[in-house]
């Protein structure tokens, strides 16, 4: 896959782009202005659609920098987005300082798109589940 088709549904709208050559992540930017008082979250549009290729996916994932300096986040990290979706890529912002309203201006890059192929097994209900070293054994279950 070389090319991502994608329209702008915004005049704010910021054409994603990598911020270095070889980044795995296109940056997404808002096209609103949206304030997150301590706590809050909000749904904030990027004013683009895109179409994932067949047989792949894209991931909404954080800024690093958005978390580390500011406590922004994204609820349902990583957002999914789906081959045949064409709506606006939306990111659900979550602000979690304590004490900071955040504020989130036109074109500031808010998340990243990161497209990667994925499998499409299909689900077929058996007797029973290949035996493995692990078994059942779930949350803490490699603590020492």
């Amino acid at each position: 896959m070389s090319e991502l088709p994608l329209v702008r549904v915004s005049e704010q709208a910021v054409v994603p782009a990598r911020a270095y050559d070889g980044d795995a992540g296109l940056d997404l930017s808002a096209c609103e202005r949206v304030e997150l008082a301590p706590g809050a979250r909000a749904v904030v549009g990027t004013g683009i659609a895109v179409a994932i290729p067949d047989g792949h996916a894209g991931f909404v994932q954080p800024r690093s920098g958005l978390a580390a300096k500011h406590g922004i986040t994204i609820v349902n990290s990583p957002g999914l987005v789906d081959a045949g979706y064409r709506g606006e890529l939306k990111v659900v912002l979550l602000n979690t300082d304590r004490e900071q309203t955040f504020v989130v201006e036109p074109g500031m890059r808010i998340a990243q798109l990161v497209v990667l192929p994925v499998a499409m097994p299909r689900p077929v209900e058996v007797a029973e589940l290949p035996a493995s070293e692990r078994g059942e054994k779930g949350f803490g279950s490699s603590a020492h």
